[in-house]
């Protein structure tokens, strides 16, 4: 068997290829795992693998949100389950998170073992974000210099003891910090002030969402804006659910602020009139809000304010997710959604009108560029990274059938539509839905074979 990290050469032929932000038909041709050659079909098809007309061929997909806990929390989640979730989700990169892992990723030393557990166990390319807490102030350096893409930071209590928020003045710090190293600052954007103490909220969802306002969110948003004002670094707020901050981020962005925001299919795709009592499921932070913030979040995918949709998968193991009897303020907060959130987005914007050319960028350039990744894209000199979409595909969702390590979601038992029919990394193929039932290892080739990115450095 030739060695999984080994890249692949071929031809694919697609009637409709997102090609240079529009669909169009085309010859993809990649070798040695890099496209050298996107053109317009000519002559014969022999040799080339043919996308089918009633699909799409998309680059693979950037999911730079992803908590894949591994080591020291592994039961919750771990990079040789999460990324298989992930390719049978179209995602052929993603940037993981410094918590919750054990240590977190806030020393080069705790990179280095992060590195060591991804490096066997990776089906696609992983790249990592630094941790900036207080401990680190003053010392992010060492681990920007060892390629991590920015670092991310919590404004109120993470949930783990280990990975401390930052106040007011340590968030002026760190965006002075990371001004200088040229790097940038990922921000969980929650105000302590506004939300209530930790505990029993019972199981009703009312509870919890009026636990954390959107005002929490709001004070945050602000916060940040200012000092990236202030500082000139850049920013990027992480898994908006305040439709109300964008109003505040436009603004912004007009200034010249150097600023990004991502939002995620859960925020999008669910409502909080429609969560039932005791559905822990459904908990993240910040919350899923009602139907008429979803609206609005739309609308700023809609007119552009908004430059990522990412997973934010955040997955813990059942009886985490379970304390409590389905008490919400009890419940470890987390959303698995890694495999199917194109799928989910997609069916929702179905049902609006909205078309799939709108949603394609907030899946790969946009979280490619939040991150700084080389990837997204279908040109000469790209990674061979590609997945066929089948729009039209139903696509039943079962939590036991799912790839992620703990069998729960907050998609559960809801018919989708749209599905990823097979995933190409470095031009081999790694997932292929007719090879197998869903969840079946027969989908997948070979031993894992993706590689570990760094951001590259000077």
């Amino acid at each position: 068997m030739a060695d999984p990290r080994s890249p692949g050469s071929g031809v694919i032929r697609a009637a409709r290829a997102w090609v240079d932000g529009r669909f169009r038909p085309a010859d993809v041709e990649y070798v040695d795992g890099v496209i050298t050659r996107v053109a317009e079909p000519s002559g014969s098809a022999r040799g080339a693998q043919i996308v089918p007309d009633d699909a799409v061929l998309l680059p693979g997909l950037v999911d730079s949100h992803v908590h894949v806990n591994e080591p020291g929390r592994t039961e919750w989640e771990g990079f040789r389950s999460a990324t298989l979730a992930a390719a049978a989700g179209g995602v052929t990169s993603i940037v993981d998170m410094p918590l919750n892992s054990l240590p977190p990723t806030t020393t080069a030393a705790a990179l280095a073992v992060k590195r060591a557990a991804a490096a066997p166990s990776a089906y696609i390319d992983v790249g990592f974000w630094g941790g900036a807490v207080p401990e680190n102030l003053g010392a992010l350096e060492p681990l920007h210099d060892e390629g991590v893409y920015g670092f991310k930071c919590f404004l109120s209590p993470s949930g783990v003891p280990e990975f401390g928020h930052l106040d007011r003045a340590q968030l002026a710090a760190a965006m002075d910090e990371i001004a200088a190293l040229g790097s940038r600052l990922i921000v969980h954007a929650e105000d302590p002030a506004h939300l209530h103490a930790d505990g029993a909220l019972g199981r009703d969802y009312a509870a919890f969402l009026a636990s954390r306002p959107a005002a929490s969110e709001a004070s945050a948003i602000d916060a940040v804006i200012a000092e990236a004002r202030r500082s000139g670094a850049r920013a990027h707020i992480l898994h908006l659910s305040d439709a109300g901050s964008l109003s505040a981020i436009g603004r912004a962005k007009a200034e010249g602020v150097a600023l990004t925001v991502e939002t995620c299919p859960h925020y999008l795709t669910i409502a909080a009139e429609e969560i039932p009592p005791g559905s822990p499921e459904f908990k993240c932070c910040p919350p899923i809000r009602d139907a008429a913030n979803r609206d609005r979040l739309w609308e700023g995918i809609v007119d552009g304010t908004v430059d990522a949709i990412v997973s934010d998968h955040s997955p813990s193991t059942l009886d985490l997710k379970r304390t409590g009897g389905g008490d919400f303020g009890l419940a470890w907060g987390g959303i698995s959604g890694l495999q199917v959130g194109l799928s989910a987005v997609w069916t929702e914007a179905r049902r609006r009108g909205i078309p799939l050319e709108t949603l394609l960028p907030l899946f790969t350039t946009g979280p490619a560029r939040v991150a700084g990744l080389s990837a997204g894209v279908i040109e000469p000199g790209a990674p061979a990274h590609l997945t066929v979409f089948g729009a039209d595909d139903p696509y039943p969702i079962r939590a036991a059938e799912l790839l992620h390590k703990n069998p729960i979601t907050a998609y559960e038992n809801r018919v989708l539509r749209g599905r990823i029919r097979r995933t190409w990394l470095h031009g081999r193929s790694v997932f292929d839905v007719t090879e197998g039932g869903p969840g079946e290892a027969p989908q997948f080739r070979g031993a894992p074979g993706g590689r570990l990115l760094s951001r590259e450095v000077a």
